[in-house]
């Protein structure tokens, strides 16, 4: 059994496994920020035009786009922006260490799209049935 060749062949269909789960962790953000679903004491009172209200849009809309894969590298590119932004304003002001701030998971998130936003959707995607 060569490896090699078994990850190579599975390759792009990883990377289209990986923008689908990636795009449904924004997305349920999106939904528990704008629908209180399922209810989460932190986002109670988030109202549609603050900070974490527009938050919640744009991880519902682009979350979305990016579990079908479509316009996949505009909308990680945008979500990778969203979360390096909600790095620095919510977590970095409470401690530089990412452990300490509870940040980790929006430093994930940043680089996750912005490999999204580089490596494109991948063969399992309506952007793949649009070429």
């Amino acid at each position: 059994m060569d490896i090699d060749r078994i990850a190579a062949q599975s390759q792009p269909y990883l990377l289209s496994l990986f923008r689908f789960i990636t795009g449904l962790m924004f997305f349920h953000y999106g939904v528990a920020k704008l629908f209180k679903f399922p209810p989460v004491e932190m986002f109670a009172d988030v109202t549609p035009l603050s900070l974490w209200g527009i938050a919640g849009m744009l991880e519902f809309v682009l979350g979305g786009l990016l579990m079908i894969g479509l316009f996949t590298r505009l909308a990680a590119f945008i979500l990778s922006g969203e979360m390096a932004f909600a790095y620095f304003i919510e977590h970095m002001p409470h401690s530089f260490f990412p452990v300490v701030n509870d940040g980790a998971l929006a430093i994930v998130l940043c680089f996750a799209c912005l490999f999204l936003a580089a490596a494109g959707s991948g063969p399992i995607s309506v952007d793949a049935l649009r070429r």
